[in-house]
């Protein structure tokens, strides 16, 4: 709700503070008062596109603050959460305009663009008028009016989870098909290399081994050579032999040396102890270097044969089998290709089939709700002086989609038999304003959080359709805030809040200045809408009347 209005500096105001309220705002005052321009500073600070000279004569700068009170689940708070500022119970907007045409805004003291401003501005303000373009005129908002309108929130939410299914089945069988061309085009190459690896067989650590184990039998010949040299030296008939001569005649004399050989008769026992360890561990390399030399010729063979693979497939040797692995499985998914696509597209048509259900439905609903509205906005159209026109929502085919397979848009003939066509293009200005205060009528859902500005809706009207646009209009406000400007003193007499736009004449500059009125000002102001500038006693007595019906 729109709780205060201060300007600056703009147009022909000097400066204005106006605090409005719940309920039916009216504005009023005469042609050229300033009326309009209280709404162009509004839509200035909202960020909205408008004149560009807003700054008042002789002044650097102009300024417009606004504040909305809103409620703990009005939708401005995820536009602010959206944009990072801090969402409070009081939102103030602040926008400037240089002389050199700079504007600079502010969200609760916090620098923002414009079009953060504009993004606020449509969950805070709706502007109706016979130039509106942003709301009812605007055929691209017209489907989720209906939806709204027909309370389709649930069947429309079902059809957009329906669409996501649908499309993400349509994704996972394009891919799939996109996966097994790739396959098929390399077919030959797979089939070749999974033969060749299930050959051979590498494992990991193999080519480590087998070069180690190739190094080891190419230098054999002359380690064994050495080795051999070796065992004998420590055998029988070398160290071995002639420390157990030692030890034996040591032992034959020990026992008359009266405990001096007792040391190296030990020494003697546990060299022999080693020697033998010694020969056996020599012994046994010599047999593990007794080889076949074919063997080495085939241990080549292989280590060559591993190392060419993994230089074929830029693989290290270790990563052979796991990359074997890998081939397997792509070729297993070809052989297995035409199964999956099959699962695949049965899953896409049953999404499919899910979908064209919902989105019947959806449409069956709209088409429900259409006629609904239809007779609703004609029932509200014959108060209102167009009981001969026809309003009619129109459902049209479109593309599929999340929100279904329908284009709607409200079309209108202001007589029988006439050619119907878009609101905007068929209907004059005053029948315009009638149509769209009928429709928002409909459309409108209670506890909304929107501030609706109508400008002028009742021109061209006077007398009983006036009367009936007044009461339509304070039944809008019901439960929320509506801000009217209006010549109309029926449309007048209907507000709960009546302000008067004046104009006054000071050090020969025009300047515009908004009186809040109450009791006789207000009858007197009413009285003047109807007989002019001399207020009669009759005049105020119909002014009374008009506000006591």
């Amino acid at each position: 709700m729109l709780c205060a209005l201060e300007i600056r500096d703009m147009l022909i105001i000097d400066r204005l503070e106006l605090g409005f309220r719940p309920g039916l705002n009216v504005l009023t005052g005469e042609t050229g008062a300033g009326k309009s321009i209280l709404l162009d500073c509004l839509g200035f600070v909202l960020g909205w596109r408008g004149r560009a000279d807003l700054v008042r004569t002789g002044a650097e700068r102009g300024e417009v603050a606004a504040v909305f009170n809103l409620r703990a689940d009005h939708p401005a708070r995820a536009v602010l959460d959206e944009a990072g500022l801090p969402a409070e119970d009081d939102l103030i907007l602040r926008r400037v305009n240089g002389q050199d045409g700079r504007k600079t805004a502010w969200i609760n003291d916090r620098r923002v663009s414009g079009e953060v401003l504009r993004r606020l501005s449509a969950t805070l303000v709706e502007l109706h008028g016979q130039h509106d373009d942003r709301g009812l005129l605007d055929p691209r908002g017209h489907r989720d009016m209906l939806d709204a309108f027909g309370g389709l929130e649930a069947q429309r939410g079902a059809v957009r989870a329906a669409w996501r299914e649908r499309a993400a089945a349509q994704k996972a069988l394009d891919e799939a098909e996109a996966a097994l061309a790739d396959l098929r085009a390399e077919e030959d190459f797979l089939r070749h290399a999974v033969t060749e690896l299930d050959r051979l067989d590498p494992q990991p650590g193999e080519e480590a081994a087998l070069d180690t184990t190739r190094r080891l039998m190419q230098g054999a010949e002359r380690i064994r050579e050495d080795i051999a040299r070796a065992a004998q030296v420590l055998g029988p008939d070398g160290a071995e032999g002639a420390a157990g001569d030692a030890l034996r005649w040591l032992e034959g004399v020990a026992d008359k040396a009266e405990g001096r050989l007792d040391g190296a008769l030990a020494a003697l026992s546990r060299a022999l102890v080693e020697l033998d360890e010694a020969g056996r561990e020599t012994h046994a390399a010599l047999e593990a270097l007794d080889f076949d030399p074919l063997e080495l010729e085939r241990c080549e063979e292989r280590l060559f044969a591993i190392r060419g693979l993994a230089r074929k497939h830029d693989v290290l040797p270790d990563d052979l089998a796991a990359f074997a692995d890998t081939l397997r499985t792509r070729l297993a998914a070809l052989d297995a290709g035409d199964s999956d696509l099959s699962d695949r597209r049965a899953a896409r048509d049953a999404a499919a089939r899910a979908y064209d259900a919902a989105a019947d439905g959806l449409s069956a609903a709209r088409r429900e709700a259409a006629a609904r509205l239809d007779a609703a906005v004609m029932h509200e159209l014959a108060p209102l002086r167009m009981e001969r026109a026809v309003f009619s929502t129109e459902i049209a085919a479109a593309d599929p989609g999340p929100s279904g397979r329908d284009a709607v848009s409200f079309t209108v003939a202001t007589n029988p038999g006439a050619p119907s066509g878009p609101l905007s293009r068929i209907a004059s200005g005053g029948e315009l304003s009638r149509f769209l205060l009928a429709l928002k009528l409909c459309l409108s859902a209670p506890e909304t959080g929107l501030t609706m500005i109508f400008d002028e809706i009742d021109r061209g009207v006077g007398g009983a359709t006036a009367d009936a646009v007044g009461r339509r209009l304070a039944r809008l406000a019901a439960g929320g805030q509506v801000l009217v400007v209006t010549h109309s003193p029926q449309v007048a007499a209907r507000g709960a809040h009546h302000w008067r736009v004046e104009k006054r004449v000071e050090d020969e500059t025009t300047l515009s200045t908004v009186r809040a009125l109450d009791g006789t000002d207000r009858v007197d102001e009413i009285a003047r809408m109807l007989s002019g500038e001399r207020i009669t006693p009759e005049a105020r007595a119909a002014a009374e009347a008009l506000m006591a019906g």
